[in-house]
């Protein structure tokens, strides 16, 4: 190489020029390569920060029950259920998808011997025993207990129950009977509703089962204890039943039962055919048939006339149905007005538009003295108790 007096290099351009990509060729492009894969490196490093910190969002209990919400909650429902549908999914155990393929357990269920259901021979062929939106129609015959047991295990049942007043007279006989025909063998809360706790009798109860006294006011007018009734359910579904009980069955408490009640009745939502119109066309149903109210249905809908005396389902969908009565019975009286049938002819409405998954047949609610009894009804499984409306309602 030719070099100047003081031995550097030519300032030469081509020689610059042919010593940058000549000579350092290999050095260069080692460091540009170098520099790519660290800018390479570095922009996944900051690209996963986020996907890291959005999967720790995930995890997070929060995070986790918006996630888990059922496409089926509509985006209009409440604050209060949302909040309600989110405590639920913290009741609810691990299910079957949360866990491992390899760890996984299956629940076993007792083995039981039975006879075979015959696909060509029906159980029941003199009723109806299924609704056009395919919801049984429970009729005695038309199930198995022991099968039914088996599938229910491990629940807890609650049972609402108004003893408000005078009706408090009324609570010993219903729960005596209750703990020999009601849900045998699983546990029961009965939560009484009343405004004289210490009339609330001592009755022996089965292992697993309490009565839960529930101390609230009491109003003038029996209308007035029946209107609010669906508030007080709703109230306490969201702040105590859903941690406490799997089902709520909300019962009239001037009647007893007189045969077996199990799970044959329980359902995600469930309405009881009232005695006195189970047989009758639609046009005898007594709706509320006020436009203006918010219980009214026009004369040529209504499936059946359902009695509130005997409903109930899953703590989520009772708070559902009594939420949504209350408001509509809210908006009623601010109009000035007051349904035929209370809060009987709001969950008719409800019933409507929202149909139940299962119904019970009038086996489960019957009023001996007011009704003769047909032949094909079986078994009288919860009946009315003899009263004095006028002496008991108004005290």
């Amino acid at each position: 190489m030719i070099q100047g007096p003081d031995n550097s290099a030519p300032s030469n351009p081509a020689f610059l020029s042919t010593d940058f990509w000549g000579g350092s060729s290999k050095s260069w492009l080692c460091l540009v390569l170098l520099l790519a894969a660290c800018l390479g490196f570095y922009s996944n490093i900051f690209n996963l920060i986020p996907r890291w910190e959005q999967r720790e969002e995930s995890q997070s209990p929060e995070a986790h029950h918006l996630q888990d919400q059922p496409d089926s909650l509509p985006l209009s429902q409440d604050k209060h259920t949302v909040v309600l549908h989110r405590l639920l999914l913290e009741k609810t155990e691990v299910s079957e998808g949360d866990c491992h393929m390899d760890t996984c357990k299956i629940p076993e269920v007792p083995r039981l011997v039975y006879p075979k259901a015959q696909v060509l021979q029906p159980t029941r062929t003199d009723v109806l025993v299924m609704t056009p939106w395919f919801a049984p129609i429970v009729w005695d015959g038309t199930f198995d207990s022991a099968i039914l047991d088996a599938q229910f295990r491990n629940i807890t049942i609650g049972m609402t129950i108004f003893a408000i007043k005078k009706y408090t007279v009324f609570l010993k006989l219903f729960l005596e009977t209750a703990e020999k025909y009601f849900m045998v063998g699983h546990k029961v809360n009965y939560y009484v509703f009343t405004d004289r706790p210490a009339d609330v009798p001592q009755v022996p109860l089965r292992q697993g089962r309490q009565v839960v006294v529930l101390e609230v006011r009491n109003y003038r007018r029996w209308q007035d204890v029946c209107m609010h009734r669906m508030e007080m359910i709703s109230n306490f579904s969201r702040q105590r039943f859903l941690h406490e009980v799997d089902y709520l069955v909300c019962a009239d408490v001037d009647m007893k039962f007189s045969d077996r009640v199990g799970v044959e009745i329980l359902a995600p939502l469930f309405g009881t055919l009232h005695p006195g119109f189970y047989a009758a066309d639609r046009g005898s149903f007594t709706y509320e048939r006020r436009a203006l109210s918010q219980a009214y249905i026009p004369r040529d809908e209504g499936d059946f006339y359902y009695a509130g005396a005997f409903f109930g389902g899953s703590v989520l969908e009772v708070h559902r149905l009594t939420a949504a009565c209350h408001q509509a019975m809210m908006a009623d009286w601010a109009r000035g007005l007051e349904a035929v049938w209370h809060d009987e002819s709001h969950l008719n409405r409800y019933l409507l538009y929202h149909k139940p998954s299962k119904v019970l047949s009038p086996e489960y609610l019957w009023d001996e003295r007011m009704l003769r009894r047909p032949p094909y009804l079986r078994k009288l499984r919860y009946v009315a108790v003899p009263k004095n409306h006028a002496e008991i309602r108004n005290r």
